[in-house]
């Protein structure tokens, strides 16, 4: 079950996801938030790296395929595998690894078919691929198809689906396009000057929540962001209400975190931003087509 069960635990979740040592991207972030919000987390990380590798060049530890998938093998036929109520998976190691990640998934949805799927397709940004071609074909190929939700950010969108987003219409319409039943459109084109906008496309209803834009962010909102939409929707939250409260919880942390002037969000330091964020975004409901028949 994706809510708590009646003893009032809730449901455990699988990170799949990279681990620095220092700062909060990746699993650090998803962690963080998600056991701050009160679920049990089985993190697995898929790359180690000292830190972010925008602050500078860093080693990258990288587990021999057999192994990680001999790990994701054990997570599959483990006893404890039914507290499992969701799996968010974020940025990749290599190519290798994404058919254990599909199968393990494969493997919860069968033993809990309520299970909630998140694919953060960490691909690039900035107009390029910043992971090998074949990695982002195989998280669309393989992982997407599986997905209930997924967070892109517009450059992920457009790769994703081949269509250009050159404007709120055409980004509705590569969301309806892509396949998981709720798409989280990331940097999102804004209605408001000088604001940024996360786009939430659910079926035939589309909305907007939009915030005032910070220059030069940290690191880890995209991770921060896909942790508390999908904590708040396995609470029973509408997409609308969880789009709400995950924009503002990443609205506080970042603009109290640019106010200290911190190189990594400072999600330690603001809990409380995860439990009840106070910062005000601006929703809208944004006018939308059925989406089109797919074709078998």
């Amino acid at each position: 079950m994706t809510r708590d069960d009646a003893n009032g635990a809730r449901p455990a979740v699988i990170v799949i996801s990279s681990h620095v040592v220092r700062g909060s991207v990746g699993n650090r972030a998803v962690v963080f938030a998600l056991e701050t919000l009160g679920f049990p987390v089985w993190a697995v990380p898929t790359v180690v790296l000292p830190w972010h590798p925008g602050h500078s060049p860093a080693t990258r530890i990288v587990a021999e395929p057999e192994q990680f998938a001999s790990l994701l093998a054990d997570l599959s036929r483990a006893h404890w595998l039914p507290e499992i109520g969701a799996v968010i998976t974020g940025y990749l190691g290599n190519v290798a690894q994404v058919e254990p990640v599909a199968q393990l998934i494969e493997t919860v949805k069968a033993g809990n078919p309520q299970a909630l799927y998140l694919c953060d397709p960490v691909i690039g940004d900035d107009a390029q691929l910043y992971v090998a071609e074949e990695l982002a074909a195989g998280i669309r190929d393989r992982l997407m198809p599986l997905a209930d939700i997924t967070t892109p950010n517009l450059f992920e969108l457009s790769w994703l689906t081949g269509a250009p987003v050159n404007d709120t219409a055409a980004s509705i319409a590569a969301a309806q396009e892509l396949g998981p039943a709720r798409v989280l459109v990331t940097s999102a084109l804004a209605m408001m000057a000088g604001s940024t906008g996360t786009m939430l496309v659910d079926g035939d209803r589309a909305m907007m929540a939009e915030h005032r834009l910070i220059a030069n962010p940290p690191n880890g909102l995209g991770d921060l962001l896909a942790a508390t939409f999908l904590a708040r929707l396995i609470e029973g939250k509408t997409g609308e209400k969880a789009l709400q409260l995950a924009t503002g919880t990443v609205f506080e942390v970042l603009a109290r975190t640019a106010r200290r002037g911190a190189d990594e969000l400072t999600i330690e330091t603001d809990a409380d931003s995860l439990r009840s964020p106070m910062a005000m975004v601006h929703m809208r409901r944004l006018i939308t087509r059925p989406p089109r028949p797919r074709s078998r």
